[in-house]
């Protein structure tokens, strides 16, 4: 059965397993708030603040390639976490063009992976990251575009 918690401002949804850490995003969440990276502004909700998801504004460096352009970071956080990723996109209209980001928002980072994941990495250094990656790139190209709508399925029958 789901338990509901309240935290300030914030809703939590947990499962009867209890894992999500909810002390810890609460924790994150504040220091977010208080002191966020240089360009990135956690975002209000216009409806209801859930502690599992988190949106992001960012701005885009101020290099030729993103100067003056605005970016949202979509954060979710499983019931697992921190013992496993959140998921991180680009949502919106506004999608980077860069070799680390899919067309569809997805961010390819190891770090970001399951088997690279460690609960000491935070959502503010995942932010800075992301901020990094945007930096560095000198080109616009998107990685190949593996998302299922360009996806051939084959059906087999026996």
């Amino acid at each position: 059965m789901a338990c509901m918690q309240v935290l300030g401002n914030l809703t939590a949804f947990t499962d009867d397993t209890g894992l999500l850490d909810i002390r810890r995003l609460q924790k994150e969440w504040l220091a977010l708030q208080k002191d966020p990276p240089l360009g990135m502004t956690l975002k209000k909700r216009r409806v209801q603040n859930t502690i599992t998801e988190w949106f992001i504004d960012l701005e885009g460096a101020p290099l030729p390639m993103y100067e003056g352009q605005k970016f949202q970071l979509l954060f979710t956080f499983s019931s697992r976490f921190p013992f496993e990723p959140p998921q991180v996109m680009f949502t919106g209209e506004n999608i980077p063009v860069n070799p680390f980001v899919d067309s569809n928002g997805h961010i390819r980072l190891s770090s970001l992976t399951v088997r690279e994941w460690t609960p000491a990495l935070t959502v503010r250094s995942v932010c800075l990251v992301i901020i990094s990656i945007l930096c560095i790139w000198d080109g616009k190209r998107r990685p190949p575009d593996k998302s299922p709508k360009k996806t051939k399925w084959w059906w087999w029958c026996w």
